[in-house]
């Protein structure tokens, strides 16, 4: 986490030249964030080096869900060419913290962060987006079969497990319901909890610059189905429920089907980070990520891939292999 060389002259052409950079986070690519302290003045340096990381799809993403009524980091400063932007420092607040220490507000934070997608899916889909459908998912779905799968030296036939996805998803790629704005990476490590707003813009979003044009259920599933923490049953329940209510949509069955489809990519993402990108601390995530894939598998639109499943991975190599290498 030490600053990009170029770093304090792009802070020294936008104003900012006698403030500290400080470390604040790196995530699971390229990019770095900073934070810029000067006197009163917050301020968050996103480093993007390019040719790994491109800005300008979170300059678009951000002013669009700005343009929506959404919290979005305004941008301040940027230089494209080296990949720095200068972004609002929304504090350090995350919904994530807050629920863990708090249980007894998860119920109220998970009514906001549904009713921000019922605000979002009200409206037309940003122009412009790559669409997330059928073939992606089915894409998707099969890093856990090139990298899970051979990681723990499980042989499987890969077309049928393609084909499985394919009759579980394809009811959901046809069920006629509008395609909205999907940020992909919704979950409670990146939302936060922005002092001075209200109702949903109280929630400020981060990590969206990978967002697509796909089905309502997915940020749906991302949020409740959380990679990082465990949201309770019932409070994913009556969230499903709310998002319907008020949106008069029916997603129970692609709601459970999202939910696998990104479970499954996410098993086999993490190998990938553990393996290719030496991040070792991925593998902490998966005896929860099974639990949660096991739970979807339960739901009887999900019945091909769990006939899969029981013919293809043994208990010995779901959760119990991630336990007894002590995660």
């Amino acid at each position: 986490m030490i600053p990009p060389a170029h770093a304090p002259a792009f802070l020294a052409a936008h104003g900012w030249g006698d403030a500290q950079i400080l470390p604040l986070a790196g995530d699971a690519s390229f990019r770095r964030y900073f934070r810029i302290v000067d006197g009163d003045r917050q301020a968050v340096l996103m480093d993007a080096p390019p040719p790994h990381e491109d800005p300008r799809p979170f300059i678009a993403v951000a002013e669009f869900l700005c343009e929506q009524g959404l919290t979005a980091p305004t941008i301040l400063a940027r230089d494209l060419e080296q990949g720095l932007l200068l972004i609002d420092d929304f504090g350090d607040v995350r919904l994530r913290e807050t629920v863990d220490e708090a249980p007894h507000t998860e119920a109220g934070y998970y009514a906001g962060v549904t009713d921000l997608l019922v605000h979002l899916h009200a409206r037309p889909p940003m122009d412009g987006l790559p669409v997330h459908g059928l073939e992606q998912w089915l894409d998707e779905v099969m890093l856990f079969s090139d990298w899970y799968c051979p990681a723990f030296d499980i042989e499987v036939d890969r077309d049928a497990f393609r084909a499985a996805w394919a009759e579980v998803l394809t009811p959901v790629e046809q069920d006629g319901l509008p395609r909205v704005t999907v940020l992909r990476d919704y979950h409670a490590e990146n939302i936060m909890l922005v002092p001075g707003k209200d109702g949903i813009a109280h929630y400020g979003l981060l990590d969206f610059q990978d967002a697509l044009v796909g089905h309502p259920a997915y940020d749906l599933a991302s949020v409740l189905e959380d990679a990082r923490r465990d949201v309770s049953p019932p409070v994913e329940a009556a969230m499903l429920a709310r998002y319907q209510a008020e949106t008069g949509r029916d997603i129970e069955n692609a709601y459970w089907a999202l939910a696998a489809q990104r479970n499954t990519r996410i098993l086999g993402v993490f190998v990938r980070l553990w393996k290719r990108d030496n991040k070792p601390h991925y593998k902490s995530f998966q005896p929860r990520m099974w639990g949660l894939l096991e739970r979807d598998l339960k739901h009887p639109a999900l019945v091909p891939v769990r006939q899969w499943f029981d013919a293809n991975v043994p208990a010995s190599k779901r959760a119990e292999i991630w336990k007894a290498m002590g995660q």
